[in-house]
């Protein structure tokens, strides 16, 4: 009896005695803690000072994703003998002359992926990795400062894809205007003068145009974070029709050296692509139908989007 009581009593002690270390280091961890947050402020504040210099800032980061995967005589699912897989990666790389009277920033997003899915049942289904996710973007904006946070501006972007159907359709904006900063990161251009080339080939519903181009850009690095959003817009006088509007998104988390996780994610509007897509659909099952024309309402407007997920490599 006397050998339990000393057992419990010598485990009450210890379990005592692990609380209060516990708390006695929890004590010593808060203030380095609170130091740790100062020390990232001041770091910041310098890195705020460093921005704001002149001469040419250049960085990448981007994201990789994909998974592989094959299945034999698996029938609880349609197809029991099937390999599967994709791959996708982005890229966000920016490249910002900054002077005292003018300013010159250069962006490139690439974001392209592919897909494959192999009946192995089905001698003639496609086992070959197909694009999927194909979006390529650069701009180059030149500014010339008349105040502090404003300048007059030129502006030229150019958006398509390359993996299919590369420049059909390609859009190149081309436009004057201004463009505010109100922050180091911060890049609004709004350009009331812009005209919307859009190339293709065959017959199509695309259709160039004059109209005003809003560009929103903010790109920051926190510390072990990377973050990029992106809104473009053109806004045709001529028809709504002819207007197109596309937002992407990058984040990027570094947990080990330059390597950690990546999220990207893109939305977009364009009614020009949406009845085009249609048209080929009704075109390929009905080759005597009439397709459809824009200003068509019976062919709904919808909004495209994609999004990536998987491990990411800061530049």
């Amino acid at each position: 009896m006397k050998k339990i009581v000393v057992l419990a009593t010598a485990m009450l002690l210890t379990i005592n005695l692990s609380a209060q270390t516990e708390e006695e280091l929890k004590e010593q961890q808060a203030p380095k803690k609170a130091e740790i947050a100062k020390l990232q402020g001041e770091v910041d504040a310098l890195q705020a000072q460093i921005d704001a210099l002149p001469g040419w800032k250049k960085g990448a980061f981007g994201t990789i994703g994909g998974s592989i995967s094959q299945f034999s005589d698996w029938f609880s699912q349609g197809t029991p003998n099937v390999s599967s897989g994709n791959i996708a990666f982005t890229v966000n790389g920016y490249a910002n002359l900054k002077e005292e009277k003018f300013f010159w920033r250069n962006a490139a997003n690439i974001n392209l992926g592919w897909v494959k899915f192999d009946d192995k049942d089905n001698p003639d289904d496609d086992d070959s990795f197909r694009a999927g996710t194909d979006v390529f973007n650069i701009s180059s904006l030149y500014g010339r400062n008349v105040a502090k946070n404003f300048a007059i501006s030129g502006l030229a972007e150019y958006r398509t894809t390359i993996l299919d159907n590369f420049n059909d359709p390609g859009y190149l904006d081309l436009g004057v205007g201004g463009t505010w900063t109100p922050i180091p990161n911060l890049v609004v251009v709004v350009h009331p003068l812009n005209y919307n080339f859009v190339f293709s080939s065959g017959d199509t519903v695309f259709e160039s145009s004059l109209g005003a181009k809003i560009l929103v850009d903010y790109t920051r690095k926190i510390g072990a974070i990377n973050f990029k959003s992106n809104l473009s817009a053109f806004q045709s006088y001529e028809s709504s029709d002819l207007s197109n509007w596309t937002w992407t998104n990058s984040f990027g988390y570094t947990l080990w050296k330059k390597i950690g996780v990546g999220f990207d994610f893109g939305l977009r509007g364009n009614r020009q692509e949406t009845i085009n897509f249609v048209n080929n659909q009704l075109l390929a099952a009905m080759p005597m139908a009439t397709p459809f024309e824009l200003g068509d309402d019976s062919v709904d407007d919808e909004i495209q989007s994609y999004w990536t997920f998987g491990l990411s490599y800061a530049f």
